[in-house]
């Protein structure tokens, strides 16, 4: 399969990309490095990503940013980040992206543990990453073509244990592995619309 992994650099993206490479063709999309670049906050970036890539068995995203801070100092501005880069930059993966998948082509989005478990300042995070559950679910209803849609929600992985983990006081981390399967169960099998959750 041509497979398109966007943040593919990034501390999961990175394992995600050296497990699909085995038996695939990888292409690496990031902010500033890979393959191609895109900022997934622009619809335009994303539009001109996929018209270079052209089509692909499957597209896989594990980017997008959310303010983290006190609920008491986030501005609408602060929210907007989240919502224009975490939830409607994968919104429009899928909105612009179908059309560049084969027949029976797949879109896998990520999401996160503070969907079902939101932590101390995590409020923009926490609700885009439910809107984008609700939003997989929703529109996999509608995809054609045998076309899929699903979303990866990992706990705190191994890997970003030390960066994080006074935010997650308690959490088990879970291992890279694990969470690599998580992806590779939505591209290699058959699930469509469903949440992929990763836990301990």
């Amino acid at each position: 399969m041509k497979i398109l992994i966007i943040g593919g650099n990034g501390t999961i993206g990175k394992k995600v990309s050296e497990r699909f490479s085995e038996n695939h063709d990888v292409i690496i999309a990031g902010r500033t490095s890979g393959d191609v670049t895109v900022d997934i906050s622009n619809v335009q970036s994303i539009s001109e990503m996929l018209q270079k890539v052209g089509n692909v068995n499957a597209i896989v995203n594990i980017a997008g940013d959310a303010k983290w801070d006190k609920f008491d100092h986030l501005s609408e501005e602060d929210f907007y980040i989240g919502i224009k880069s975490k939830l409607m930059g994968q919104v429009n993966l899928v909105r612009l992206g179908r059309k560049y998948l084969k027949p029976e082509g797949s879109i896998t989005l990520t999401t996160g543990i503070l969907a079902d478990e939101p932590v101390d300042m995590t409020t923009s995070a926490a609700m885009v990453n439910g809107a984008v559950q609700s939003f997989v679910k929703a529109v996999a209803l509608e995809m054609d073509n045998g076309l899929r849609v699903n979303v990866v929600s990992a706990d705190l992985v191994e890997d970003a244990y030390e960066k994080y983990k006074d935010y997650f006081p308690g959490n088990t981390p879970v291992s890279m592995r694990k969470v690599v399967d998580g992806y590779v169960k939505c591209v290699e099998g058959r699930i469509n619309g469903k949440i992929v959750r990763i836990r301990a």
